[in-house]
């Protein structure tokens, strides 16, 4: 069944029925809807959309590549608010959204494979394939909270200033004794004066600063506990497990996911919290105000990430001049998983 079929059947050209479902404001309604009726009598369900899309010049497609791969990321609320509120922009502007694994097989490549007209690239290593392949394929990029990329747009929070807040914060309560858990960096109990701060994760990269400045302007120098990975793996799990066989009086996490982890483990050896372990996340994660006692942590807004992380991918499809927006802001929000140590009270 083609278009030609129902043409013939209607008494039209092709294009006046390709006009029926591609642009129906060029036809009478009662024209459009002879034509669409004879097409569902015939069992015609519209022109291919593959050409639909070469003919128009565009998909109606945004690619999202993802941390990990999509079924790993829906276990964290925070990525999964962030592409509710990509989803929901895309989608009142016509677009739809797909979700994108990273491969090493040459023989499934989605970023290299599938038809879209732009990408947003979500906390991504940039050496990943992905990001590769998008790059090679002249496409418009939105980066979010990842390392940047010359003439690609990047979209983040100011981190150092909401982990800055959560340091001062544990400095205040009298804290001497601090760990710091991340990610994207190889780190087993030593001390951060004793070992490179570098890495290649800017997120992690500004929580750091943020944490270290009021830890340094106190005298403290913290105790490391990482792992080279971008999230939570059986390493750090293992780190987190000897860092409690003499434990801090507190512990920022890079993460609320990370911050529960502590606690849940801390829990399990008998220490109490925030009596003997103060524990501070980042980022809301819904479940922070949820668990007991419920977290301490650096609120992000993601709603307003993703909006901007569409926002922006929407300009460049419009050939807009577009720069990256400021740094969004954080703050930190003080629930019941921080108190002054068991000296100080």
């Amino acid at each position: 069944m083609t278009l030609k079929t129902i043409a013939e059947h209607v008494g039209v050209s092709r294009m006046t029925v390709s006009n029926a479902f591609s642009r129906p404001d060029q036809l009478s309604e009662d024209l459009r809807v002879r034509i669409l009726s004879a097409a569902d009598e015939l069992g015609y369900a519209g022109p291919d959309p593959a050409a639909r899309a070469l003919a128009r010049g565009r998909t109606g497609v945004i690619g999202m590549v993802l941390t990990n791969s999509p079924r790993d990321a829906f276990t964290d609320d925070v990525a999964v608010g962030f592409v509710r509120a990509v989803a929901g922009s895309l989608a009142d502007a016509g677009y739809s959204l797909v979700l994108l694994h990273s491969s090493e097989d040459d023989d499934v490549v989605p970023a290299r494979d599938i038809a879209m007209d732009g990408a947003i690239v979500y906390s991504c290593d940039p050496a990943t394939s992905a990001f590769t392949a998008l790059r090679e394929r002249r496409l418009p990029i939105v980066n979010v909270e990842g390392s940047p990329h010359p003439g690609v747009p990047d979209i983040g929070i100011d981190n150092a200033t909401g982990a800055g807040q959560a340091a001062q914060h544990l400095v205040d309560l009298g804290h001497t004794r601090v760990a710091i858990i991340l990610a994207a960096l190889d780190a087993d109990g030593a001390a951060a004066s004793s070992i490179s701060l570098a890495t290649e994760s800017t997120t992690i990269a500004g929580r750091m600063d943020g944490w270290m400045r009021p830890l340094a302007q106190a005298g403290i120098d913290p105790m490391l506990v990482g792992t080279p990975g971008l999230a939570i793996d059986d390493l750090l799990r293992e780190r987190i497990e000897r860092m409690l066989d003499a434990p801090p009086t507190a512990v920022l996490a890079f993460s609320d996911l990370a911050a529960l982890e502590v606690m849940e483990r801390a829990k399990a050896r008998g220490l109490l919290v925030p009596e003997q372990l103060s524990v501070i996340g980042f980022d809301d994660n819904p479940i922070a105000s949820r668990v007991s006692p419920a977290l301490t942590t650096v609120r992000q807004d993601v709603d307003a990430k993703g909006e901007a992380a569409a926002r922006t991918l929407l300009s460049l499809l419009r050939e807009e001049e577009t720069d990256s927006p400021p740094r969004l802001p954080t703050e930190l929000v003080v629930r019941a998983s921080t108190a002054p140590p068991e000296d100080r009270r």
